[in-house]
């Protein structure tokens, strides 16, 4: 499988509730500039999704089969990791066979298609969840809510909770903190800039019942995620 981007550096895989699993991972955007980046995985049954792939090495992937069977893979932002959007998505789909779901207007690295769309409307691989678009995204960009374990969001570009990890390369956490990007409950900033939402999009989402975040960017943010969300977002767009 020499075709695909190499394994980037990872944890191992952690269980955070009852069938939801999450790693944090790595990607270098550019020489000397190395950043985090995580894929949450979601069991129904016997049946494995995994969101914002990130490639695991042998003894990662070992561990992921013992989870399960990896039938579906799942991009929920356009704009995700921007020039590196989908970079492991064509080994996962590859290796297994699996499903593709995006949302519609999604365009892919290496000639992807997408296999199921992603709408409000639609159904998931997995039971008891509800997928929310951001309608007024200029890219398409949407959110899980879990509605298991008091309620869990999972997000790619749009709720961010980066701080500083093992992962950030000395200039890049220079980088992001200027940038605004080291921030906890944040709303990712170069993403609202490219995509121009709107408070109202935000609002609806946190008119749902959750109190956890997983997202694509930074460390699970557990217990109060709506409530800190909610105070970003009078900062942000007022």
């Amino acid at each position: 499988m020499s075709q695909y981007p190499d394994v980037t550096a990872h944890i191992d895989i952690q269980t955070l509730f009852e069938n939801v699993f999450f790693v944090q991972g790595s990607v270098m955007m550019a020489p000397g500039f190395q950043v985090s980046r995580n894929m949450i995985i979601v069991r129904e049954g016997a049946d494995l999704t995994l969101i914002s792939a990130v490639r695991l090495d042998d003894a990662g992937l070992k561990a992921l089969d013992a989870l399960g069977k990896v039938k579906h893979v799942m991009k929920l932002g356009a704009y995700h990791l921007g020039s590196k959007n989908g970079l492991d998505d064509a080994f996962y789909l590859d290796r297994y066979q699996a499903k593709f779901w995006a949302m519609p207007g999604m365009k892919h690295k290496d000639d992807l298609v997408t296999d199921i769309e992603l709408t409000e409307e639609g159904e998931l691989p997995f039971s008891k969840a509800k997928f929310m678009a951001i309608p007024s995204s200029k890219m398409p960009e949407g959110v899980i809510i879990l509605k298991k374990n008091h309620g869990v969001m999972i997000a790619a570009d749009s709720f961010q909770n980066w701080l500083a990890d093992e992962y950030f390369s000395e200039n890049s956490l220079i980088q992001m903190q200027k940038m605004g990007f080291i921030r906890a409950a944040n709303i990712g900033p170069e993403w609202r800039r490219v995509c121009e939402p709107v408070k109202a999009d935000f609002e609806r989402i946190l008119s749902e019942g959750f109190q956890h975040l997983l997202p694509s960017h930074g460390q699970p943010l557990l217990s109060h995620a709506k409530s800190a969300f909610s105070k970003t977002l009078d900062e942000v767009f007022d």
